[in-house]
């Protein structure tokens, strides 16, 4: 049994935030972003409003049920991978649910930062693999914005928000789907990007400053992450014994394009084969990866047969590869 991608979808803001709309408010300018990221805008919502995280996902969900010609009703469960819900209390995924009418269909929230859609793909994959589900709503939803520090033009830059989201279900009937997911994590690197305040162990007061907004060592983010990734690339491919040069396309989470230049660089494997958009719509946390996939999905571009990498990381760290046959 193999677990099929059937239907994407994703979901950008209308609001969009160039680097020369930042460098009003900021001590920057478009070269220094572009430059030092590869960003050169970002789609910021009305997170409030038509555009919260929840509604975001809403959209992203309906154009991934179309395309997999699927009705809420014969969905077997939801996850919605997300850091920025609507509340604390009830989940996106319920809310979700509510506004699909998949009415008694299992919803709850994963929370894994910018690795999120592929620990929730992970998880689907086990459930359809296993025979308890056959078919799976994957969301992922994020309104950055709600969580940066627009003061600080180290993480101001980089963040922008929107939805993605992928049907899954089961298989059986060729070898397209999943072959592998391989998930990590290391809770020892915990404050390298971190909200500080907010949560229940440091609740916010009003006496001394509120520290709820990201905070991000982007020198050793990077460090880190290239060569998290890199292992995780090596492993998974020595495990399924797959050359490298079979890689038909690489979709990466979009953090920042040095990153994704020094992944390529190090794994020898070409940068025209990564799909890229963190140009035009900045690091979207769990988002991107879903969103990215679903952009190249749409203009055709997967093939029968072509084999897919996937690579995330985020806070925690928490990070992972996946490989996929279209």
């Amino acid at each position: 049994m193999r677990t099929k991608i059937t239907g994407t979808g994703g979901f950008l803001p209308k609001r969009v935030i160039t680097n020369d709309d930042l460098a009003k408010t900021l001590d920057t300018s478009d070269e220094w972003i572009n430059t030092r990221t590869g960003i050169r805008q970002r789609q910021l919502a009305d997170y409030q409003g038509d555009e919260s995280c929840s509604r975001m996902g809403l959209k992203a969900a309906l154009r991934a049920l179309a395309m997999a010609n699927l009705a809420p009703s014969e969905l077997d469960l939801i996850i919605t991978a997300t850091i920025t819900p609507d509340f604390r209390l009830p989940t996106v995924s319920c809310l979700i649910q509510k506004e699909l009418g998949a009415i008694n269909v299992p919803a709850f929230d994963l929370a894994a930062a910018c690795a999120g859609s592929l620990y929730a793909l992970s998880i689907a994959d086990g459930f359809i693999r296993s025979g308890t589900y056959k078919n799976i709503l994957v969301i992922a939803s994020e309104a950055m914005s709600s969580i940066v520090n627009w003061q600080d033009r180290n993480t101001a830059v980089l963040f922008g928000d929107g939805a993605s989201a992928a049907v899954v279900s089961a298989n059986s009937i060729s070898d397209s789907g999943f072959m592998d997911i391989d998930l990590y994590a290391d809770g020892r690197l915990k404050d390298i990007i971190c909200i500080p305040d907010g949560g229940s162990f440091s609740p916010i007061d009003t006496d001394k400053p509120r520290r709820d907004k990201i905070i991000m060592n982007g020198r050793e983010t990077y460090k880190f992450a290239v060569r998290a990734v890199c292992e995780a690339v090596e492993k998974i491919i020595h495990d399924n014994q797959i050359d490298l040069r079979d890689i038909k396309f690489a979709v990466p989470h979009q953090a920042n394009l040095r990153i994704i230049e020094a992944i390529a660089h190090r794994l020898d494997l070409p940068t025209d084969r990564f799909l890229i958009n963190l140009d035009r719509c900045a690091n979207t946390s769990a988002v991107s990866l879903l969103l990215a996939y679903d952009e190249a999905n749409r203009k055709h571009l997967f093939k029968p047969g072509d084999l897919i990498l996937l690579l995330a990381i985020g806070a925690g760290f928490v990070w992972g590869a996946g490989l996929y046959r279209v």
